[in-house]
């Protein structure tokens, strides 16, 4: 069961087909699995509808913003189930293989990558795969930027608590963390960043300048 879920402006923005090809993948495959937010998308999609039916020029004042993201946070919580997309089938024909067989790269201690950047041409952020042993711990850091992160596989851990497969995490230069795989599996996630991560340890901190 999903517990961490994109915001109300992020689904807006993904309604309204404004966000970047990498960022509406990782929207897509939460919904995949998330019954809530796939009810609230529903709710936007039929008031755009609405509003492409109105009068060519319709004037969007600031109140009725804050209407609409009310009304979509006011949603009920208990949908009924629908059909969800094959999602494995967009990562599928995303990477060409399973997961964990991809040609990863050891980075740091527990932590192995996959830039798959090249798979989104045009795009000015850094797109990742991230493999975390299981039982294993990443380097504290924090953010140069903005992170968008969701869970492909396993879970892992850090101070907000515990992030399962399909859970969706957006950090910035204000979070410091050190993710801890939980669980029997390896944990991983693909990840958007918009600048490189800023290792703060002790003896990491000195390899800054060699992370992308």
């Amino acid at each position: 069961m999903t517990r961490h879920h994109p915001d109300s402006l992020s689904l807006m923005e993904y309604s309204a087909g404004n966000l970047s090809e990498p960022h509406a993948l990782c929207i897509r495959l939460h919904l995949d699995e998330c019954p809530h937010c796939r009810s609230r998308v529903d709710t936007l999609d039929s008031l755009g509808a609405v509003m492409m039916e109105q009068q060519p020029k319709v004037s969007v004042s600031e109140s009725m913003f804050d209407s609409i993201l009310a009304r979509i946070d006011g949603a009920p919580a208990d949908q009924p189930q629908m059909t969800p997309a094959p999602r494995i089938g967009a990562l599928q024909k995303l990477l060409g293989e399973d997961l964990n067989g991809l040609p990863w790269k050891r980075q740091l201690g527990d932590v192995s990558v996959l830039d798959i950047t090249d798979r989104f041409p045009g795009q000015k952020e850094q797109v990742v795969l991230q493999k975390l042993a299981a039982g294993g711990k990443a380097p504290v850091h924090t953010h140069r930027g903005e992170e968008t992160t969701i869970v492909l596989q396993g879970a892992f851990a850090d101070q907000k608590g515990v992030f399962n497969q399909w859970d969706f995490v957006v950090l910035t230069d204000q979070d410091e963390h050190k993710p801890v795989a939980v669980g029997c599996e390896d944990c991983i996630t693909l990840s958007i960043l918009s600048a490189p991560v800023k290792l703060t340890g002790t003896f990491t901190r000195f390899l800054n300048p060699f992370i992308r």
